[in-house]
This record gives C-alpha cells, structure tokens and sequence, in this order.
C-alpha cells in the first residue's frame, strides 16, 4: 500500500450508519488544550469590533447548499467536500448537540439567532479534515476565528465523550461473536477485524528530528496504526512511532498482541474444514509477516 497517498477517511466506507471518528486526533488536540497554559487566553482579543458577520447568511448559505431538502449540492459532492456521507455527518452532528449545550443555537442579548450546530460542527470539521486555519472558515461560513477555535475543542471533547466508550476498547466475547460472524459472512471466517498503518504528515515537525521522521515519504510523519471491523469499529489504535519506521517496527512495538502473549485475551472458537480454531487473526497486507495473528493479501486461505 502507497501509505503517502492513503487518507483514513477513504479507507472506509462511510455511508455506513456507524458513527466514528479519529480519535487520536481528537485526544491529541484535548490534551494540547489541557497543557497550553492551563487554559489562560492568550494576547489575541476576539473579533473585529463592529464587524457585522451576518451569520444567518452563512446559516442559510450552508443549509441551502448541502442540508436542503434539494440542496444544491448533491451527494456525492457532498461525500467528496466532507469526506464522508450527509447521514454520516448529521449523525455525529447530532449527537455532538445532544450531548453539549454549546452547539444548540441560541439568542443573543437583542434576540438574534446565533450561529447553529451545522456552522459550528462544519468549522471544526473542516479544521480537522483539511487542516485549514480557523479564520479561513469566516469566508463561507461567517464564525469568526476565536469562534472557530472554541468550537473545534468542543466539538473533539464531545467526540470522546460520546463515543469513547464504544471505540478504542477491547472486544469482549460477545464482541468477538460478533466479529467472528461477520468476517464468516464475508468469507473469512476467523478474522477479528483488518489491520494496517498510515502516516500523518508532521509539518511543525522540529529540524533536529527531522532525519528520525522522515521514511519513504520524504517528509517528516507520524505513523498511526489501527485495526478495524467491517461496520467500522475501530477498537485499536497505536499512535506516534517515527516515520522512518515501517509497519512490521511498528507492529514489533505496538500492544496489540500484549494481551494475547499474556493470555488475557477472550477465547475464540471457530471451524474451518472441519479443523477447530482457537486462535483469531488480522487481514493484513503484503507487508506483515506469514504468522498465524496474521493473514496476508497474499496468503491461501
């Protein structure tokens, strides 16, 4: 797999109903809000005074163009800009209201709607998905900078709120059932989910560490590696090993197979040609070694 050219929203099929999210990115940017002095603002004051940014245009702009009933926009226009479906995102949208007041649409001092959920939820989005400053969000979608910002940490915060019970946890056994049953259907029966890496690309990457992050990319990254199911639950995630690496060193230092060396790992049982299993494996590809966690594109089944 080209890992340079590989993007975690296109590895999965997002019209799924599934909500999930990166969330060691969402973890990364709470954690970095935790340390960057206690949460004291810094020199910067907040908007332009007696800038009028008429957010019920930008309201209006986003509705009709993306959330209408006819938008303007169609699906797969929508999918390509946001990098996942419209369902998907009103879900976590949705969700993200629910579980926090701040991105309910209020009124101000004079009864004027402020800015809604979709403007808030969309900034932040963007932010993550694109890595775009927070001001340049003010253009389409009129939420000032310090706006954008606050939304952003909200909006990771309510993430791993809401769904960090779900993700990032070790199966069970009935979670394994679960898995079990859908790999058989999708003809691999045995497999526990797929694994595999990607690099993140470390812009502020200091120049002394320059040498140890940067692999085949030829720019400093990050290698994330993940393990998924077929409906997207993604209950594994090894973060933060040096580009320079390749996915076997970072599979030789990822946790992932700790619980299985210790024997704390639920059982599994499952029958192929007749021969009793008990031992799961990862769809994996090419790169991984022939080991039995592991089965390669390349490997007989």
């Amino acid at each position: 797999m080209n890992h340079s050219n590989f993007n975690f929203y296109d590895a999965f099929d997002f019209d799924d109903d599934t909500p999930v999210f990166s969330f060691q990115v969402a973890t990364a940017v709470v954690a970095e809000e935790k340390s960057n002095n206690q949460g004291q603002r810094t020199g910067y004051c907040g908007s332009i005074p007696d800038h009028n940014r008429n957010r019920k245009e930008g309201e209006l702009r986003l509705y009709n163009d993306y959330f209408a009933k006819n938008p303007r926009f169609i699906e797969s226009q929508f999918r390509r800009r946001f990098r996942m479906s419209r369902r998907f995102f009103l879900r976590i949208a949705n969700a993200v209201e629910a579980h926090n007041p701040y991105f309910k649409q209020m009124t101000d001092a004079i009864c004027v709607l402020c800015l809604s959920c979709l403007q808030k939820v969309t900034a932040a989005h963007r932010i993550l998905a694109y890595g775009i400053p927070a001001d340049l969000t003010d253009e389409y979608l009129r939420i000032g900078e310090t706006t954008a910002i606050e939304s952003l940490r909200a909006f990771v915060k309510a993430i791993v709120e809401v769904f960090g019970d779900w993700y990032l946890t070790a199966p069970n056994k009935t979670d394994i059932c679960r898995l079990l049953s859908i790999g058989e259907q999708r003809g691999f029966p045995g497999m526990l989910g797929s694994i595999d890496c990607m690099h993140w690309k470390w812009e502020k990457c200091p120049i002394a560490w320059h040498e140890m992050y940067t692999g085949h990319c030829r720019e400093p990254t990050i290698i994330l590696e993940a393990v998924t199911s077929q409906d997207l639950w993604i209950w594994h995630v090894f973060f933060g090993m040096p580009g320079s690496l390749n996915d076997i060193n970072v599979l030789d230092r990822s946790p992932i197979f700790v619980a299985l060396a210790e024997g704390r790992t639920a059982p599994v049982n499952y029958t192929i040609n007749g021969h009793e299993y008990t031992l799961g494996y990862y769809l994996a590809d090419e790169i991984y070694p022939n080991c039995t966690p592991l089965l390669g594109q390349s490997q007989d089944h």
